[in-house]
């Protein structure tokens, strides 16, 4: 068999950003996983929606009225607890915007 994989290319090393502190770092993080949060809440309110809070069964009208807040707490928790994995890359997007490492 013929071997058809390319030869390793080296890229010439470009400028060095400078390194963010560990306060910018945490800022971005905590940016990163707030809007990680605050999609994981517009991601699941379809979920609640078709849910119904009339009695037996469902909360009333204050179930219906405080289901913004359940949605935002469950994204949130989820956010702090991994997520999907999206504040990693919001964040190193972030630090790549400002011109850091």
């Amino acid at each position: 068999m013929t071997d058809f994989s390319l030869p390793k290319m080296q890229m010439p090393a470009g400028p060095q950003l400078p390194v963010a502190t560990p306060e910018q770092r945490q800022k971005i993080n905590e940016a990163a996983q707030s809007f990680e949060g605050q999609l994981m809440s517009q991601l699941m309110q379809p979920m609640f929606d078709g849910l119904s809070s009339t009695p037996p069964f469902g909360g009333g009208a204050g179930e219906s009225t405080f289901r913004s807040f359940l949605t935002e707490a469950i994204g949130k928790q989820t956010a702090k607890a991994g997520g999907i994995g999206l504040a990693k890359y919001v964040s190193a997007e972030m630090l790549r915007m400002q011109g850091l490492q």
